[in-house]
């Protein structure tokens, strides 16, 4: 793509965050479009926000699942950014016109005491950056119309990014096996989905390995103070208002959070996205 075309479909997105309105697909605007191109428009955004004044707090990752790999016909994940004014507080109702086409999903959040700089990553090297973990939810939405995304649409969109919910309860990671911890996700109480740490990459830490992996080719490093979702154990389910979710990692803890309805006491779609503009 060229650059105008990158710049054009960053301010596309960009402009759905403030219209509510979900744009048509990229791939389908620009349909030569490569993933290298998509992390261009990515990153067009990020500096829009930053310069803004939002701040990167850290990554999300995608696309951990063999499944979901098939789906979209890549062989590795994704990535995207987590910026200050995308973290909510956990049990605090979350207003529902803060977002397009909401879904949600439970992950490990990492947050690290040690500074990662790839490429050549070992996902031993990654677990000992690690400060503690904690239980994470992440409501995960979609600028791209009716999500009809492939993998250039949900790079290009941020990884799909909506807000992280994370709990408030550290745990040392090494009192837990990653690879074998499980969670429910219950939406009003009711388990909805259920999955193991194995549907992460074989185990979230070789996801957090990975993406130290992937922008450390870029020259970036993940530095101390970093929050990393690690990507979802379970499938993504749809939320609307009146829900409350809840996911529960035995051994590690719990996180929940509701979806209300419009509320002038609650960050909002503007407040959220103030640095969108």
């Amino acid at each position: 793509m060229r650059t105008s075309e990158v710049r054009e479909a960053a301010a596309a997105l960009l402009g759905a965050y403030r219209s509510g309105t979900p744009i048509p697909p990229l791939s389908t605007t620009y349909p030569g479009a490569t993933i290298a191109d998509a992390y261009r428009i990515q990153q067009e955004q990020v500096r829009a926000w930053t310069a803004a004044g939002d701040q990167i707090r850290g990554h999300k990752i995608g696309l951990v699942s063999a499944a979901i790999q098939r789906q979209m016909d890549v062989h590795e994940p994704d990535y995207g950014h987590l910026t200050a004014s995308m973290f909510r507080t956990e049990h605090r109702p979350i207003r529902a016109d803060a977002f397009l086409q909401p879904r949600i999903e439970p992950e490990i959040a990492f947050v690290l005491g040690a500074p990662l700089r790839g490429p050549g990553v070992t996902a031993d090297e990654a677990g000992r950056a690690v400060r503690h973990l904690l239980p994470a939810l992440e409501i995960v939405d979609s600028r791209i119309r009716d999500w009809r995304i492939s993998i250039v649409d949900t790079i290009a969109d941020n990884a799909s990014s909506g807000v992280a919910i994370l709990g408030s309860s550290p745990i040392d990671p090494a009192d837990v096996d990653l690879r074998s911890a499980h969670c429910a996700l219950l939406r009003n109480g009711a388990v909805s989905e259920t999955g193991t740490g194995a549907a992460v990459l074989g185990s979230p830490v070789n996801a957090l390995a990975w993406l130290a992996n992937a922008v450390g080719a870029l020259g970036v490093s993940l530095e101390p103070g970093d929050v990393v979702l690690s990507g979802s154990f379970t499938r993504a389910i749809a939320i609307a208002p009146g829900d409350s979710i809840t996911a529960d990692f035995p051994g590690i803890g719990k996180v929940t959070t509701m979806l209300a309805g419009k509320d002038p006491s609650l960050p909002g779609v503007q407040e959220q996205q103030r640095c969108n503009s």
